[in-house]
């Protein structure tokens, strides 16, 4: 068991990997990150699993079933997908019993061409949901203008959602505002809202490369002093937002008929430049209520060497945003920083889907 991993479950982070594959299943790797690193949850995306299947290992006989069976690429992919996610889900199901279910959580995320179609993604949520049909899947949504009615809806009809791809604090206002919408008309439907969770995946490490590489074209000394902070300040304001939100008599009235809030998830939390600690993006954002979502080096770095300090958000609302205003005051327009991180991330994602079906395409023919 390590011990920094315990005190950041303690100090009220839920840790989630990043990560699924086959043969992190069928070795029994993935259950035994429950015992020794305090995994209570797995997110997924289109890149992980593009990784996982394209690798081969474990894949080979369910695709071979696959196609005896006449299915098409796409159809393939659902099926490989919701069976991993659906196994995740039962080794998780006594961490999601036991927190009456908060974590034990598997994340399974919508085809990337729909996050500018709302009934596309809507139908597609609804189909993996019945198809991994298990309590403790989440159905990951992307935060553009067309995903936020999407989230309604299927949180309206009783589905847990992961919110993904959230960038700016004005996008996840808009986010939490289409939870509770979600809620309310799942409540007039006679959903249990105790049933329904959400989490919040706003990215961290991204901001940072993205600002601090304008930073330093800036060139100045005043410029570079502000570099690796960006993307630590953006979220703990978001975490600002969360509690702002989450106080209000809208809200209230939800949770005290027993909604869940819907929870922030830190996401992109692999440090991309060595020069910044490896943990960086754990031991800066501890709060309660939150979930840290980690890729295995981090969380293996963070398990060997990580420390909690305390809870490293709430007092740091102020500095946060001066840091942001200096950034602003550089010349670096925050608006457009995070429509060209939405636009890459959706980017990334569309050229990992098309690389997955690309792999499971020749897997078919062979």
């Amino acid at each position: 068991m390590s011990e920094s991993t315990r005190a950041l479950s303690r100090a009220g982070v839920s840790i989630w990997l990043d990560d699924l594959s086959r043969s992190r299943l069928d070795s029994g790797e993935l259950r035994a990150l429950i015992a020794s690193h305090d995994v209570v949850g797995v997110t997924t995306n289109p890149t992980i699993f593009a990784g996982a299947i394209g690798g081969g290992i474990g894949y080979g006989e369910r695709i071979a079933a696959c196609a005896a069976r006449g299915l098409d690429v796409a159809a393939t992919i659902v099926e490989l997908t919701t069976a991993d996610v659906a196994d995740a889900c039962d080794v998780f199901a006594e961490v999601y019993a036991e927190s009456g279910g908060r974590d034990g959580r598997v994340s399974i995320e919508v085809e990337p061409g729909l996050a500018r179609d709302t009934a596309g993604t809507v139908a597609q949520a609804r189909e993996l949901w019945a198809r991994v049909d298990r309590p403790n899947a989440m159905i990951k949504i992307p935060a553009t203008i067309e995903g936020l009615e999407a989230i309604t809806e299927t949180v309206a009809a009783g589905i847990s959602v992961n919110v993904t791809l959230i960038f700016s604090l004005e996008r996840y206002r808009q986010v939490i505002n289409a939870y509770l919408t979600g809620l309310e008309r799942a409540r007039a439907a006679g959903h249990d809202l105790s049933g329904i969770h959400s989490v919040a995946s706003f990215f961290v490490s991204r901001v940072d490369t993205e600002i601090d590489a304008r930073l330093l074209a800036v060139g100045t000394a005043d410029a570079r002093a502000l570099t690796g902070q960006s993307g630590v300040a953006n979220a703990r304001l978001a975490y600002e937002v969360f509690e702002q939100a989450f106080t209000t008599e809208r809200a209230r009235l939800l949770l005290d008929l027993g909604a869940n809030a819907q929870r922030p998830l830190w996401a992109s939390t692999g440090v991309k430049d060595p020069s910044l600690r490896d943990t960086l993006y754990v031991e800066e954002l501890v709060a309660p209520q939150t979930v840290n979502t980690m890729p295995e080096a981090t969380l293996n770095a963070f398990a060997d060497h990580g420390e909690v300090r305390g809870e490293t958000v709430t007092s740091e609302y102020l500095e946060s945003n001066q840091l942001l205003n200096a950034i602003d005051a550089q010349g670096i327009d925050y608006a457009e920083v995070t429509e060209k991180l939405e636009l890459e991330g959706l980017q990334k994602f569309e050229a990992s889907w098309d690389e997955l079906c690309g792999t499971v395409a020749r897997a078919l023919t062979a």
